[in-house]
């Protein structure tokens, strides 16, 4: 085990298993009740003072927060002492949005002595700089949509409420909420033709103000991809090193099949 062992805290998704391929050694933990597509020691949300033992006993010095996780449904009659003296600081912080509440589990897990890592940092080939990642490059009225709709993301960011908009023609089709980037795309792809300037348009994918990019960054996968194919978009802008892509090969493989773009652009 090594002087900085790194543990990955797996949710529900692909990163978990990106971020393990990437750092085999890493001690894998997956908690009761959460789909993971990685197999590791299986905690406990109700015994955090359990797993921060495990965490210590296997040298792990370093943490970093992968794949979704909900909110679980928590029983106080199984907490142990430390969930106990944590519990009313997590249920203070439920309430201030997800914002509020990652920071103070990363505030928890600094106070136990681990470090905490965003996966861009354990896994830096998941972010990209500013460029053409794949496809065509976009003409002006793509990159004006882009704009468009990183103003409104810019506007809506202090609200706390998505990291994705599709614009087009200048117009705003969507705006990402709780349901997710999915659920967006499929809106857009339903919007009838005569409210829309000639087809076409651009998601914009970036992190909101003040976002804590160590346990929430956005990302997209081919799945996005594809799904806004299927909306009609012709293309795809992220914020350069501040989105993860979920297995870059397969994204700029199914953009250039689509006939897309894939555009990183600077976002302060």
């Amino acid at each position: 085990m090594g002087a900085h062992r790194l543990a990955i805290l797996s949710g529900s998704g692909v990163l978990p298993r990106l971020l393990h391929a990437a750092n085999p050694s890493a001690f894998v933990v997956t908690f009761k009740g959460v789909t993971a597509d990685v197999s590791g020691h299986a905690a406990s949300f109700e015994k955090m003072g359990a797993l921060f033992d495990t965490l210590r006993n296997e040298g792990v010095t370093q943490v970093v927060f992968a794949g979704s996780m909900a909110r679980p449904a928590l029983n106080p009659m199984r907490f142990d002492s430390k969930m106990l003296r944590l519990a009313p600081r997590l249920m203070a912080a439920m309430k201030q949005g997800d914002d509020g509440l990652l920071s103070t589990v990363i505030e928890i897990f600094e106070a136990e002595g681990f470090a905490v890592i965003g996966a861009h940092q354990a896994a830096p080939a998941l972010t990209v700089r500013a460029g053409l990642i794949a496809g065509s490059r976009p003409k002006k009225p793509a990159l004006a949509d882009a704009a468009r709709a990183l103003d409104i993301l810019t506007t809506l960011a202090p609200l706390d409420i998505g990291q994705g908009c599709v614009v087009s023609g200048g117009l705003c089709l969507g705006i990402e909420t709780l349901q997710g980037t999915d659920a967006l795309l499929r809106f857009v792809g339903e919007t009838p033709t005569h409210l829309r300037r000639g087809g076409g348009g651009v998601l914009f994918k970036a992190p909101k103000s003040d976002q804590e990019l160590r346990v929430d960054m956005p990302a997209i996968g081919v799945e996005t991809v594809r799904a806004a194919n299927a909306a009609g978009l012709d293309g795809i802008v992220i914020a350069a090193q501040k989105v993860l892509l979920l297995d870059r090969p397969a994204i700029e493989t199914a953009v250039n099949t689509a006939g897309m773009f894939l555009l990183a652009q600077e976002v302060a």
